[in-house]
C-alpha cells in the first residue's frame, strides 16, 4: 500500500511548510501530493508550484471539479502538467455537488453520472490525440453545430496542438455513492474514497467488481485500478485529544457540506451506521452551534475513519487498512503525524529517519490540523 498527503483545499490562506514536508517525505519514500478545490484555491496552481521542488512524487488534483471546467480545457491542464511534471501527474476528477456546482458555476447539477461519462470521453480524446476531438452528447457537443443558439456556425473540430507525454495520462474519479464507485471501476484508472471504513472493505468490493464486469476492454486491466482513500491522521499521546481534532473535520463534512437534504458527504457516514447521531450533528451545525456539533461526533466514527491516537496505536491500527482493496492511503494531518505513519509503512532503517524528520519539521514548521 503506497502513502500519499492529501493536502487538501486551502482555507483562508496557503497551509504553510508543504514544500519541506514534502522533501522531507519524498526521500522516505512518499509516493505522491494531492490537492482539492472547492470555491477558494484550485487544484492545479499548487501542484505545478509545489511539485517543482521534488523529482519522483507523482502529483494528483484531489479532486479538480468538473463544473470549474470545460473538459477541453481541463485535458490541456493535465498535458501541460504532465511534461512540465515529466509524467508524474495524475488527474483526479469529482462531480461535486449542486451546492457548490449551481451557487458557484451557475451551472444545473444534474444527470451527474452520465455529465462525467462525457466529461471523461472528451477528456481521453484529447489527450490521445489520435484525430479531431467530436463528441455529439446530452451536456458536451463538440464542435458547437451552426444551428445551435448564438453559434457562427464557423465551429471546427480540433486536436491540440501540444503532443502529450503520454497517450494516456491516468483519471481518479472521487466517487461517494454506489453508482459512482461503479462508475469509477468501469471508465477511470482510480476511485478516490471520501470516507473509506475498513470495515465495510467486502461492500466496496461488491461495487467496484460491479463496474469492472462493465469496464470496456480497451481500458486498463482492473488488477491495475487504483483505489485512495483520504484518511485524517493525529498522533498524539492521548486518543480522545487527536480525535478532538479531527471531530470538527467530520462535523463540517456531515453538517455543512451541501444542502440539508443533499449531502453526499453525510450519506456517505450514515452507510457506516451512524445515521441517528448523524442527524443530531447536522442539526447542531446548521444552527450555527459548531463546536457542540463536532463534540457530538463519536470516537467510535473517528476511528474508522482516521488515525488517531499513540504512535504505536497508530501502527496498529494502520494494519487494517492493508487488508483492504485501498491502494494509496492519502493521509491528511501535521507533518509530523505523516511523516509518523510513513515510518510505520516503510523499512525499520527508514522509520527512525523518518521520526527524525519529524522531530525536526515539528521545530520549522507550523502543525496544520486536518
Amino acid at each position: 500500500m503506497r502513502i500519499g498527503l492529501q493536502t487538501g483545499y486551502w482555507s483562508r490562506r496557503p497551509p504553510k511548510g508543504i514544500v519541506p514536508a514534502l522533501v522531507a517525505a519524498e526521500r522516505l519514500g512518499l509516493d505522491s501530493v494531492w490537492t482539492a478545490e472547492a470555491y477558494g484555491s484550485d487544484a492545479f496552481t499548487p501542484l505545478a508550484w509545489w511539485g517543482s521542488r521534488t523529482r519522483r512524487l507523482r502529483l494528483g488534483t484531489g479532486i479538480a471539479q468538473m463544473a470549474a471546467r470545460t473538459p477541453s480545457a481541463t485535458a490541456m491542464q493535465a498535458i501541460t502538467l504532465d511534461h512540465l511534471s515529466g509524467g508524474r501527474f495524475v488527474l483526479g476528477l469529482g462531480a461535486s455537488g449542486p451546492q457548490v456546482v449551481e451557487g458557484w458555476y451557475g451551472q444545473p447539477y444534474r444527470r451527474p453520472l452520465a455529465r462525467t461519462r462525457e466529461y471523461v470521453d472528451v477528456v481521453r480524446q484529447v489527450i490521445a490525440r489520435e484525430r479531431p476531438v467530436t463528441i455529439d452528447g446530452e451536456f458536451f457537443t463538440l464542435p458547437l453545430p451552426a444551428g445551435a443558439p448564438g453559434a457562427t456556425g464557423l465551429g471546427k473540430a480540433l486536436r491540440p496542438t501540444v503532443h502529450p507525454r503520454r497517450a494516456e495520462i491516468p483519471i481518479v474519479l472521487a466517487a461517494q455513492g454506489p453508482r459512482n464507485v461503479a462508475l469509477a471501476a468501469e471508465i477511470a484508472d482510480g476511485w478516490m474514497a471520501g470516507f473509506y471504513a475498513p470495515r465495510m472493505d467486502p461492500h466496496f468490493r461488491e461495487l467496484l467488481a460491479e463496474g469492472f464486469a462493465a469496464r470496456a476492454a480497451e481500458r486498463s486491466p482492473a488488477a491495475a485500478f487504483e483505489v485512495l482513500a483520504t484518511v485524517p491522521v493525529v498522533v498524539r499521546d492521548d486518543v480522545e485529544q487527536a480525535a478532538d481534532v479531527v471531530r470538527p473535520y467530520v462535523a463540517l463534512y456531515a453538517g455543512g457540506m451541501g444542502a440539508k437534504d443533499a449531502n453526499f458527504h453525510k450519506a456517505s457516514l450514515d452507510r457506516l451506521g451512524y445515521a441517528e447521531v448523524l442527524d443530531r450533528v447536522q442539526e447542531l451545525y446548521l444552527a450555527g452551534r459548531k463546536e457542540d456539533a463536532a463534540r457530538a461526533v463519536p470516537l467510535e466514527l473517528v476511528e474508522e475513519v482516521a488515525l488517531v491516537g499513540p504512535a504505536e496505536k497508530v501502527a496498529r491500527d494502520l494494519e487494517r487498512w492493508e487488508a483492504t482493496a485501498v491502494t494509496t492511503l492519502l493521509l491528511q494531518g501535521d507533518p509530523a503525524s505523516v511523516l509518523t505513519v510513513l515510518a510505520a509503512a516503510q523499512e525499520p532503517t527508514l522509520a527512525g529517519r523518518a521520526r527524525a524528520a519529524a522531530g525536526s519539521l515539528l521545530g520549522r514548521v507550523a502543525p496544520r490540523t486536518v
